[in-house]
């Protein structure tokens, strides 16, 4: 059984059919990959999983529960995080603030400062400005602290969509080699990015999404390599 399954989903948004019954896995501990144009369903598909947007038919199975009976708000203490397009900060709030939000779900004090530090650890510029609003922050130390934030949950997936969206080159670098770390210390990641050569190099398995069907599925190193893939997405 796979950590995450999604069966012959089906979303819409009044009569437009978004997502026309995709079926994926993602399995413990790697990092799979949705690539493809925008208004391919993508983001679509996270916000189902994760309960934001409600599917017409099919299943979502975290672990062999539905996620599809269970209220958004429980599926973070399943052991499920999200960090959604554009970040979703809390500008008003410090950097401290932010991430304790996120151990929302978790009632150990002590435990909850312990992953603060580890926090820190990963993030050194986010202990740096820790009393700073996030607000303040530059693109790249804001998606870190969404990253960090949806770390502090302790989740076993995380869904990431688009980290690299209006960040500099060399934070889009950072970024996607703190995703595969993060894949490393044994958070699965599913992840929706627009840089797909990005994307398919640090992945382990790639989806491609068309108009809300999947057309192609694989290794993402072999995809890298795929001359279609090549000419639709990596502007070769």
């Amino acid at each position: 059984m796979a950590l995450l399954e999604v069966r012959d989903l089906e979303v819409h948004y009044g009569m437009i059919q978004a997502i026309k019954g995709i079926s994926f896995d993602v399995e413990e501990g790697e990092v799979v990959t949705l690539i493809g144009a925008n208004g391919a369903g993508k983001t679509t598909t996270l916000h189902t999983i994760t309960g934001l947007k409600k599917a017409t038919s099919g299943s979502i199975m975290l672990e062999g529960q539905n996620l599809l009976k269970t209220p958004a708000h429980k599926i973070v203490s399943l052991g499920m995080a999200h960090i959604p397009e554009g970040r979703r900060i809390f500008p008003t709030l410090s950097v401290l603030q932010n991430l304790k939000l996120g151990a929302y779900t978790r009632s150990d004090k002590k435990e909850i400062a312990d992953t603060i530090e580890k926090i820190y650890k990963r993030f050194p510029r986010l202990e740096e400005r820790k009393n700073q609003l996030a607000g303040t922050l530059s693109g790249g130390e804001q998606q870190m602290l969404a990253m960090g934030r949806a770390l502090m949950s302790q989740p076993k997936i995380i869904l990431m969509d688009e980290p690299s969206m209006g960040l500099s080159p060399l934070y889009v670098s950072e970024i996607f080699a703190i995703i595969k770390e993060i894949s490393k210390s044994g958070t699965t990641v599913l992840l929706v990015e627009q840089n797909a050569k990005k994307a398919l190099s640090i992945a382990d398995r790639a989806y491609v999404l068309e108009t809300g069907k999947i057309v192609m599925a694989g290794e993402a190193s072999k995809m890298m390599d795929d001359e279609s893939i090549k000419k639709a997405y990596l502007g070769e």
